[in-house]
Protein backbone atom coordinates (compact mmCIF):
# COMPACT_ATOMS: atom_id res chain seq x y z
CA UNK A 1 0.00 0.00 0.00
CA UNK A 2 0.77 3.42 -0.78
CA UNK A 3 1.32 5.71 2.84
CA UNK A 4 3.22 9.26 3.43
CA UNK A 5 5.65 9.14 5.87
CA UNK A 6 6.69 13.00 6.52
CA UNK A 7 5.77 13.89 3.21
CA UNK A 8 7.21 11.59 1.02
CA UNK A 9 5.29 8.73 -0.78
CA UNK A 10 6.52 5.55 0.42
CA UNK A 11 4.92 1.87 -0.37
CA UNK A 12 4.92 -0.67 2.70
CA UNK A 13 3.63 -3.70 3.76
CA UNK A 14 3.09 -2.76 7.53
CA UNK A 15 -0.23 -3.37 8.73
CA UNK A 16 0.21 -1.28 12.18
CA UNK A 17 2.69 1.64 13.41
CA UNK A 18 4.49 -0.46 15.60
CA UNK A 19 5.22 -3.09 11.90
CA UNK A 20 6.52 0.56 10.63
CA UNK A 21 8.36 1.84 13.46
CA UNK A 22 10.31 -1.67 13.80
CA UNK A 23 10.94 -1.61 9.93
CA UNK A 24 12.19 2.14 10.37
CA UNK A 25 14.70 0.64 13.21
CA UNK A 26 13.23 3.27 15.48
CA UNK A 27 11.73 0.92 18.36
CA UNK A 28 14.18 2.30 21.94
CA UNK A 29 14.53 5.49 20.30
CA UNK A 30 12.81 8.81 21.36
CA UNK A 31 9.89 9.70 18.60
CA UNK A 32 6.61 10.87 18.83
CA UNK A 33 3.71 9.43 16.19
CA UNK A 34 1.24 11.71 13.83
CA UNK A 35 -1.20 9.89 11.61
CA UNK A 36 -3.61 12.30 9.62
CA UNK A 37 -3.32 14.99 12.30
CA UNK A 38 -3.67 12.53 15.36
CA UNK A 39 -0.91 11.99 17.49
CA UNK A 40 -0.59 8.35 18.72
CA UNK A 41 0.30 7.14 21.96
CA UNK A 42 3.42 4.40 21.87
CA UNK A 43 1.07 2.28 23.65
CA UNK A 44 -1.53 2.56 20.87
CA UNK A 45 1.02 1.89 17.81
CA UNK A 46 0.69 -1.81 18.00
CA UNK A 47 -2.92 -1.62 17.84
CA UNK A 48 -3.45 1.20 15.15
CA UNK A 49 -3.70 -0.07 11.39
CA UNK A 50 -1.92 1.96 8.57
CA UNK A 51 -3.92 2.38 5.52
CA UNK A 52 -4.19 3.27 2.19
CA UNK A 53 -2.88 6.85 1.60
CA UNK A 54 -1.94 7.84 5.17
CA UNK A 55 -0.09 10.78 6.18
CA UNK A 56 2.32 9.49 8.94
CA UNK A 57 4.53 12.04 10.84
CA UNK A 58 7.37 11.07 12.71
CA UNK A 59 9.39 13.57 14.62
CA UNK A 60 12.49 12.36 16.39
CA UNK A 61 13.90 13.74 19.79
CA UNK A 62 16.83 15.19 19.30
CA UNK A 63 19.43 16.06 22.78
CA UNK A 64 21.52 18.33 22.31
CA UNK A 65 23.63 21.24 24.77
Amino acid sequence: MNIYINGEQQQTDCKTLMDLIQSLALEGKRYAVEVNEMIIPKSRLAETPICEADKIEIIHAVGGG
